[in-house]
């Protein structure tokens, strides 16, 4: 359930001058990332090409925001995403020089807490305005991780209560609360009451629930059946910390759905697993609960459900990475790839594990994967473009259809697309892929040149758009050319070739020519070759480059 935890911060800049700040603050925060604005910034860890647009993506991921810039920007950015506070990623605005750190959003996110361990790292104050912070230094409609509070309407009117002078007194655990500065009687009429047991709301009342509370199952059950236990048991379901069930149904959808819909993680064990230290109650409903004495931090027990996610970073520039990809980046344990495609996706943080290996080695790659996964562990395979078009989709797959481990079938496998390199390429060039097209591998260390010549020769009398992946290396030289012979059996010198190298990467290259004109010479490695159709076109541009696109109409136009 790592979707439970919040993501790295990102630290959000527009120049340069603010790089040196935002890499102090940087240090402060282990996993936090600099974001720079594409052609402004040189040397953050990641671009984005519109300020608006990347923090409203930040925000509705729930990524915790340092914004170097006018706090001003900021809110006026992110207004029409203000709809509920408690449902907000802390925001802070910092001053370029590193002279100001002012919370803006998350008050029950921890962004004062986050705003004094910048401003501390800066040699600064806060400058924190929430009032009841100020008056008892500590935010009460925070608690700390292993608590939640009851009711926050109840809860701000029982703080503003507080602050017109008030006294409090304190039923059960609350340590965090020892340091605090609060007007404490025995006789107060308010009270913040912590514990598990369900409690009716009042006014005169902070209820704050403790997660010690854990269900064990040994079959799937639904989320009412947990509700239910909880009920009997007189236990609150903000008390409930995770379900534990035996290593048996790993795979179980239902079993999922129950902890995601309880919004708890799942938890799974063996059969020689040592007795936890909680107190043991079975209400019925094939649900038995476990109450501890203090929080449960379900990392601790037993392990979570394996999760193997098999990646496509697009072709290399950030902003062309999708959202689903870069969330599974930011949870990962272990990041497996090629060496050259794992620094892309980068950076990661202290506690990621990455394991490189050469670009030949895809099945030994696939089989290590799934041997962390098995363990518990939140897994990444990092293909360049999309992980589906000759990349590690496929290796995995294999992998798993040949094991008989039933430890391996019960990891959380998920493939994840990316921006692949023919579309890319064809993107920058206008849509030269726009009808049927046809892509292709020429390398022939997987299957016999004799096939792709039988392939290609087949694809060009259908007069399909061509996408070459792998055209030329020095280990084959040759081939291209003879793929290219092939290609002007069917079309014309005139035909529209397009070439893209490292496309999305820095120094990209895009050159359009003509089939005529293209010779083997012009290609490397590291090359995406697209050959038109006989009803591709290309016309002159304004910066005095091509668009190149082919119709798709075919025939007579309609």
């Amino acid at each position: 359930m790592a979707g439970l935890s919040r993501p790295a911060p990102a630290i959000v800049i527009l120049g340069n001058g603010s790089l040196d700040t935002a890499r102090r603050i940087q240090q402060l925060l282990p996993g936090a990332s600099v974001l720079g604005l594409a052609g402004r910034v040189d040397g953050g860890d990641r671009s984005y090409s519109d300020f608006g647009d990347a923090l409203r993506q930040l925000y509705q991921q729930d990524t915790p925001i340092i914004a170097l810039c006018a706090a001003g920007i900021v809110i006026r950015t992110l207004a029409p995403l203000l709809l509920e506070k408690g449902a907000e990623p802390p925001v802070l605005a910092v001053a370029e020089d590193a002279s100001a750190v002012v919370p803006l959003l998350g008050g029950l996110g921890g962004v004062n807490d986050l705003a004094r361990v910048i401003a501390a790292g800066l040699g600064i104050a806060p400058a924190i305005t929430t009032s009841g912070e100020l008056r008892f230094g500590t935010c009460l409609l925070n608690p700390p991780a292993g608590y939640v509070l009851a009711d926050l309407e109840l809860g701000k009117r029982f703080v503003s209560d507080l602050l017109a002078g008030e006294s409090v007194r304190i039923e059960g655990d609350a340590p965090w609360l020892e340091r605090a500065q609060l007007p404490e009687s025995g006789q107060a009429r308010l009270a913040i009451h912590v514990g598990s047991a369900e409690r009716l709301p009042v006014a005169d009342e902070l209820l704050i629930y403790s997660r010690n509370v854990l269900a064990q199952v040994c079959a799937e059950v639904s989320p009412q059946s947990i509700l239910e236990s909880l009920y009997q048991a007189g236990l609150a379901r903000q008390s409930l910390a995770c379900i534990v069930a035996p290593e048996t149904l790993m795979a179980s959808a239902a079993l999922r759905e129950t902890a995601l819909e309880l919004a708890v993680p799942l938890r799974f064990v063996g059969s020689d697993a040592a007795l936890l230290p909680v107190a043991w109650c079975e209400p019925g409903n094939g649900v038995v609960l476990g109450v501890a004495a203090a929080p449960l931090e379900p990392e601790t027990i037993g392990r979570a459900r394996g999760r193997l996610a098999v990646i496509g970073l697009g072709p290399g520039a950030a902003e062309l990475m999708v959202p689903a990809v870069k969330a599974e980046l930011a949870r990962a344990n272990d990041v497996l790839g090629y060496e050259t495609y794992v620094r892309m996706a980068g950076p990661f943080r202290d506690d990621q594990v990455m394991h490189c290996t050469d670009n030949r080695e895809e099945m030994q790659r696939a089989r290590h994967a799934f041997e962390l996964a098995a363990q518990g562990r939140s897994v990444v395979v990092v293909s360049s473009g999309d992980p589906g078009v000759f990349a590690m989709a496929a290796a995995v797959l294999e992998a798993l259809h040949e094991s008989v481990d039933p430890q391996w079938h019960s990891v959380d496998l998920e493939i994840l697309p990316g921006v692949s390199a023919s579309l890319a390429t064809a993107a920058q060039a206008g849509a030269p892929l726009g009808h049927d097209f046809c892509v292709m591998s020429l390398s022939d260390n997987l299957k016999p040149w004799s096939i792709i010549e039988k392939r290609l020769d087949l694809a060009c009398e259908a007069d399909l758009a061509l996408a070459f992946y792998n055209p030329i290396s020095r280990s084959r030289p040759w081939q291209l050319g003879v793929a290219l012979d092939i290609v002007r059996r069917h079309r014309t010198p005139q035909t529209p070739v397009v070439l893209g190298r490292d496309i999305g990467r820095p120094g990209q290259i895009l050159r359009t020519l003509t089939l005529g004109e293209l010779t083997p010479e012009q290609v490397d490695m590291r090359t995406m070759v697209l050959v038109g159709s006989s009803t591709t076109c290309t016309f002159a541009r304004a910066d005095g480059m091509q668009w190149v696109y082919t119709p798709r109409w075919y025939g007579e136009k309609p």
